[in-house]
């Protein structure tokens, strides 16, 4: 058996459910890097300083899920866009510069970006045009960290000028709307309507071309009854796209309603598959940098075969799902 020299991990609770290892294991294998392993460690807000302290210097990054994206910030630095705005860090990257010291951590937020290539993923392989004149809305469902990821993501998206958050408790994250206001440039960048007002969510449905769903498991299938029984149409030569970042079930009640009426849905599993595709960058130090903060830029300031490795970790999850 190889020798692990490299350490990495998810972190979270519960997290016995993470698909992190399959993909990042699959992306080291397609590298060649024999002596990397990565596992899981059920984590909570109150174990994360005592399992910090017990690391030693084969560990080289983490992965974090709820609820420590917001817990891990007192111990690193932010360091690309996202995890600076949002103050939301999914990505650990650990230098160990100082003999027998803790590692430094650089603090990263690959959630903004994985949504993005998701749709990009999507967008291409259906052949969709995309205008870049900002005239198109944006519905995302749900305000809670996720929801900040996908503000961040469709203030990147060029053909998006207007953003609706439909939500139980609209005024839960009202930060979303000069995060929005601020990335877009204009002062009307984002409303928000309540999730039960059906005739309001309908309309944004109806007006928009890309679609979110930040909110867990079944928690959508209310809102795929209210969309299959308004018998709402979605031309696809609009372009209309939606993600639900859920994985299971797979796939949701909310992606079978959207495609009954004709639009292109993604499962999260996509969005799951390019936030770790950026994170394995990270974390072996191929990608010693700041990662981009649009899809646009991808992965060009690395000479990596990004296309087989993300094939390697498409071809792992696939197998699992």
């Amino acid at each position: 058996m190889t020798q692990v020299n490299h350490r990495c991990a998810v972190l979270g609770k519960p997290i016995a459910h993470s698909l992190s290892p399959v993909l990042h294991n699959a992306a080291y294998k397609a590298l060649g890097l024999d002596d990397w392993h990565y596992d899981r460690h059920e984590v909570g807000e109150g174990d994360l300083d005592a399992f910090l302290k017990g690391l030693d210097p084969s560990w080289a990054g983490l992965s974090l899920t709820m609820p420590l994206k917001k817990t891990i910030q007192p111990y690193g630095i932010p360091s690309n866009l996202w995890a600076k705005e949002l103050k939301v860090a999914n990505t650990a990257v650990f230098d160990w510069d100082k003999p027998g010291a803790g590692p430094s951590i650089r603090l990263y937020n690959t959630d903004v970006v994985g949504i993005q290539l998701a749709f990009d993923h999507a967008t291409r392989a259906a052949g969709i045009h995309v205008e870049g004149d900002r005239r198109g809305r944006a519905l995302i469902i749900g305000n809670g960290n996720t929801a900040s990821s996908a503000v961040a993501a469709c203030t990147m998206m060029p053909e998006v000028g207007h953003i609706t958050v439909a939500a139980r408790h609209p005024d839960k994250n009202l930060g979303l709307k000069p995060l929005a206001e601020r990335f877009l440039k204009r002062g009307d960048a984002l409303d928000f309507i309540a999730l039960d007002d059906h005739d309001a969510l309908l309309r944004a449905f109806a007006e928009s071309v890309v679609v979110i769903s930040t909110i867990p498991g079944h928690a959508a299938d209310p809102v795929a009854e209210v969309l299959d029984s308004a018998g709402l149409e979605v031309a696809s030569a609009s372009g209309a796209r939606l993600l639900d970042v859920v994985y299971d079930p797979r796939p949701s009640a909310l992606m079978q309603a959207w495609r009954r009426r004709g639009g292109l849905a993604i499962g999260g599993e996509e969005m799951l598959l390019y936030q770790a595709l950026i994170q394995v960058l990270l974390m072996t130090k191929i990608w010693d940098g700041d990662p981009p903060s649009d899809a646009d830029s991808r992965l060009q300031n690395t000479t990596v075969d990004d296309d087989h490795v993300e094939i390697a970790m498409r071809q792992a999850l696939e197998e699992v799902l």
